[in-house]
């Protein structure tokens, strides 16, 4: 195996450890990337000190946390904490060339362990540092518990373990929460068995969280409170014109708050009767335009949105500068007619619901809401389509692809 040491140039007062701190390395289990990003690190604080007039032996924390501010100051993005310098700290303090850390500091065993961690995933798995940082948030704890007589105990580390530590923490936390920690955890595990610190991969032994979306009804509205909402809106009024359009394509399309503000005008096909959609993923689908829809828009179109702007989006705000409006201006619209109306806190995903409840109200498959709301999967409609128990009943279709 090549020696990382010969691939980095290490002058000044550190230089005599290279060679052996790089065995070490390679011996706990460190890639050779890894290994080289460690003795890059050791450069710099070489260098440092040599430029500081200073030898190993001044490597107390007030020296380290100077160093560490000059490497942040000198515009580094990574080894920026004292935990990055952990492993080079202990192996110096080991050959005593530097000075023993005093009681007070103590640099936990599963620091150690989760600064190479990081390194695995931002040199190796290309994640970014903010995700890197998120992921040993939420793994810290399951290292914390297999802490034992001032090491990490991996040896005995057992499927059991793991779904034990998973399902205590899930109970805990809302299920997106749960769903991160889940993915971060098989990440940790899988790195664990890649540096030959697990016999196995234990990252089936992760239990998957269950998509707790399903155990709730949506809340549509009725067809009565649709009507009042549409009502609340002065359509005498640019405001008003504008927003009965909106809420006309979140009740009857069911677009989402981010489509309906990309919306431009060429989206409109008249003549086709056809809406083009920008979706998720810059993905564009076509639409058929109900004659209601397309009543709305051509009212807002002719009467109330300005004249003249170079601006191409269909809805923009009232008042001068005359902007296109975002998702959340959008958003804010329905919130504001759910409160004219008295109905709560109405939202654009609320009326996504509405647009697809009635569908299956009235007798339309699957399958096709499915296509009209643009999901990819048959599952995610399910979760919109959910309705009343008795609508269910009453329309009692079997499931695609499911039994009698």
């Amino acid at each position: 195996m090549t020696d990382p040491s010969s691939r980095v140039r290490i002058s000044g007062p550190l230089k005599p450890y290279a060679r052996g701190y790089a065995a070490q390395l390679l011996g706990q289990g460190y890639t050779q990337i890894s290994a080289g990003s460690q003795l890059r690190l050791m450069a710099h604080l070489s260098r440092w000190l040599k430029g500081e007039g200073m030898g190993a032996e001044a490597l107390t924390p007030s020296v380290v946390e100077k160093f560490l501010a000059a490497r942040r100051a000198a515009g580094y993005v990574d080894f920026r904490s004292s935990r990055a310098l952990g492993p080079l700290l202990w192996y110096l303090r080991e050959l005593g060339a530097v000075p023993q850390v005093p009681p007070d500091v103590v640099i936990a065993p599963e620091e150690v362990l989760l600064e190479r961690y990081r390194h695995y995933l931002t040199l190796e798995r290309g994640v970014v540092a903010s995700t890197a940082r998120y992921y040993i948030h939420l793994v810290r704890p399951f290292l914390v518990t297999r802490v034992t007589n001032g090491g990490i105990d991996l040896e005995h580390l057992a499927a059991g373990d793991v779904s034990a530590f998973v399902l205590a923490e899930c109970r805990r936390r809302p299920a997106p929460s749960a769903k991160n920690l889940v993915t971060a955890l098989r990440s940790l595990l899988a790195f664990l068995h890649i540096e030959g610190l697990t016999d196995r991969s234990l990252t089936a032994a992760v239990p998957a969280v269950a998509d707790w979306r399903l155990s709730g009804l949506p809340r549509a509205l009725e067809p009565d409170q649709v009507r009042r909402l549409l009502l609340s809106c002065d359509r005498r009024t640019v405001a008003g014109s504008r927003d009965f359009a909106i809420l006309t394509l979140f009740s009857r399309l069911g677009m989402r708050s981010c489509e309906v503000a990309a919306l431009e005008l060429e989206d409109l096909d008249w003549r086709a009767g056809e809406i083009l959609v920008r979706g998720k993923g810059d993905r564009k689908e076509r639409l058929p335009l109900p004659a209601d829809v397309g009543a709305a828009l051509a009212a807002y179109l002719r009467n109330g949105r300005p004249e003249g702007v170079t601006c191409r989006r269909v809805f923009l705000s009232v008042r001068a500068p005359l902007r296109p409006m975002t998702s959340s201006s959008v958003k804010q619209a329905v919130e504001a007619a759910g409160l004219r109306t008295g109905l709560g806190r109405t939202t654009p995903h609320r009326l996504r619901h509405t647009a697809a409840t009635e569908m299956l109200r009235a007798g339309a498959p699957l399958i096709e809401i499915g296509q009209v709301l643009r999901h990819r999967r048959l599952q995610t409609t399910a979760i919109y389509a959910k309705t009343d128990r008795e609508a269910l009943r009453l329309l009692a279709r079997p499931w695609p692809g499911g039994g009698a």
